[in-house]
């Protein structure tokens, strides 16, 4: 059996843990089973190098003026193709896609078109689709309501992760049966401490986003530095030894360093276990990373977010503290309640004991849906 993960990678942190609880579950699961993925360029998102160490084959693609070219490699002769490990599309028997949040109206009409014409392509040749747990919609563009649609229907599981995201997902498509939600997954990767990591130093982690600059209105853009600067000095007067936390790239770098001023320390960390380790051993999270706050919240950290899609308000609401979202007009008491709620014992500490609660919940769910994952792979499929 050939197995395809797509849209799972290394292009973020979220992105990765998606890809290891992937793959180390298929691998438990199904040991002789060959897992897959589309390289990218040697300086990409998907270098060949990074898939190797996973031992993920790389399978032939090539996308040029939206048409697929990688199925030229066939005339490459079979015995080289399976020398080097090559796989080509007609030679995958599951896809599952794990992007997390692309299909939406937020990020344009290619992702999910490009999805509708995969499907329509997988489904022709008997190959089984499987969507994990991720965030959909909103769906007002016509386009993309079209392609959406096109894409469910050519599906064998579809899952949203939110209440928010399955209603988007249900307006567009109508409910169907194997349109099931279920929380995210990577709730059930253990995070890697790292032995240098000193608690005592390093208290409350503060995870920046620069999705709330280039994907929020240019008010709440322009708002965002300042507010997380508020956040950080408040923590400071609170001696709660706040902290920033890189958890993606070099544009969250570059703002982690101008929130900090230089008056807080700046961790970075490339490792997205260690990351998810450090944010388990914090006190406490400020973030508007969506993975680092399922890594905190998972683990019975307490957090606050504040974020640019439905998907935080929702994995809060999970966690049964709505109320810790946060939005960057809030006035200086809010965040004085809030910041103070984190850092003082007795909340922290009842906080901690609900997020544990709630955690044992959600990860049952996860193992839930992996036990419905197995049994579309292993039957006819959904519908």
């Amino acid at each position: 059996m050939i197995i395809e993960i797509r849209k799972a990678g290394f292009q973020n942190k979220g992105a990765e843990l998606m890809l290891l609880a992937i793959v180390a579950r298929l691998r438990a699961t199904y040991p002789d089973a060959a897992l897959c993925m589309v390289p990218s360029a040697p300086h990409g998102s998907q270098p060949f190098r990074k898939m190797m160490s996973l031992g993920l084959y790389p399978k032939a693609s090539l996308v040029l003026a939206g048409i697929e070219w990688g199925n030229a490699s066939r005339l490459i002769p079979a015995i080289l193709r399976r020398r080097y490990g090559l796989i080509l599309d007609r030679e995958v028997d599951i896809v599952i896609d794990a992007a997390g949040f692309a299909y939406s109206d937020q990020w344009g009409v290619g992702p999910s078109q490009e999805l509708a014409r995969a499907t329509k392509h997988w489904r022709r040749r008997g190959t089984k689709v499987i969507l994990m747990p991720q965030a959909f919609g909103p769906f007002e563009y016509p386009e993309i309501r079209k392609a959406i649609r096109s894409a469910v229907e050519n599906a064998d599981l579809v899952m949203p992760r939110d209440a928010t995201s399955y209603r988007h997902l249900t307006e567009v498509t109508g409910e169907r049966d194997y349109i099931r939600q279920y929380p995210d997954f990577t709730n059930l990767v253990e995070g890697v401490v790292p032995d240098d990591f000193d608690a005592s130093r390093f208290g409350v982690a503060l995870v920046p986003n620069y999705r709330m600059i280039d994907k929020t209105s240019d008010v709440s853009g322009n708002s965002y530095v300042a507010f997380m600067k508020t956040c950080a000095q408040r923590l400071q007067e609170l001696d709660a030894r706040p902290f920033m936390l890189v958890h993606e790239g070099e544009d969250d770098e570059r703002l982690a360093q101008e929130i900090s001023g230089g008056a807080i320390p700046v961790v970075t960390e490339e490792d997205s276990l260690r990351l998810k380790g450090i944010l388990g051993a914090s006190r406490a999270v400020v973030a508007s990373r969506f993975h680092a706050l399922v890594s905190a919240l998972s683990q019975g950290v307490p957090a606050v977010a504040t974020g640019w899609s439905h998907k935080y308000t929702e994995l809060f609401s999970d966690y049964g503290i709505a109320d810790g979202v946060m939005s960057v007009a809030d006035d200086a008491d809010r965040i004085d309640m809030l910041m103070e709620r984190l850092v003082e014992d007795e909340s922290h500490d009842r906080m901690a004991t609900q997020l544990g609660t709630e955690s044992v919940r959600l990860k049952q769910l996860s193992q839930a849906m992996w036990s419905q994952v197995q049994s579309v792979i292993d039957s006819g499929g959904a519908h």
